[in-house]
């Protein structure tokens, strides 16, 4: 990675519009072949358009843009639930994945972590989303069981939830 990897803190229409923006484009790349797309766009409606962002901004939850020099990279966002950073979000481009972003992009979550005072890192991650579970387990994450959340629209997210130790 030639130039510097920066993680910009989301804070206007602007930067909750391009959140959303990538979230399409990523969302559709890779979750339509393992939840379909009527899931993925239900998805997208709810939780990852500007008024869904706007929302979880406003209840406590940290997004940031993943951006090197003028690119957008991908976007993360977590939130403090106890003595767990909840890592809700990380996602990459399909044409930024496997270059060591994930790794910079994991080690920011990881020091935010530290310096909100957790002991782990916790997130969810779809049981049939093969390779972002082996990512995380060269990471460090475990997993810690299943989650069946039924998210409305006739929808569910089967997920595990993997925790890392910090």
């Amino acid at each position: 990675m030639p130039a510097e990897v920066i993680f910009t803190a989301v804070k206007t229409p602007h930067e909750v519009a391009r959140v959303a923006e990538l979230a399409g484009i990523i969302w559709k790349e890779h979750y339509i072949p393992i939840i379909g797309k009527p899931q993925v766009d239900y998805m997208l409606e709810h939780f990852q358009s500007a008024p869904a962002i706007e929302k979880q901004l406003a209840e406590g939850v940290f997004y940031f843009l993943i951006q090197q020099e003028d690119l957008d990279l991908g976007y993360l966002a977590f939130e403090k639930r106890a003595v767990s950073l909840f890592l809700s979000k990380i996602y990459l481009l399909e044409s930024k994945r496997g270059m060591g972003y994930g790794r910079t992009a994991m080690a920011f979550v990881e020091n935010s972590a530290r310096n909100m005072e957790c002991a782990e890192i916790a997130l969810t991650v779809n049981k049939y989303n093969d390779q972002s579970i082996n990512t995380y387990t060269r990471m460090g994450f475990s997993k810690k069981g299943g989650e069946i959340t039924d998210i409305g629209g006739g929808f569910v997210m089967d997920d595990y939830r993997m925790v890392k130790p910090l």
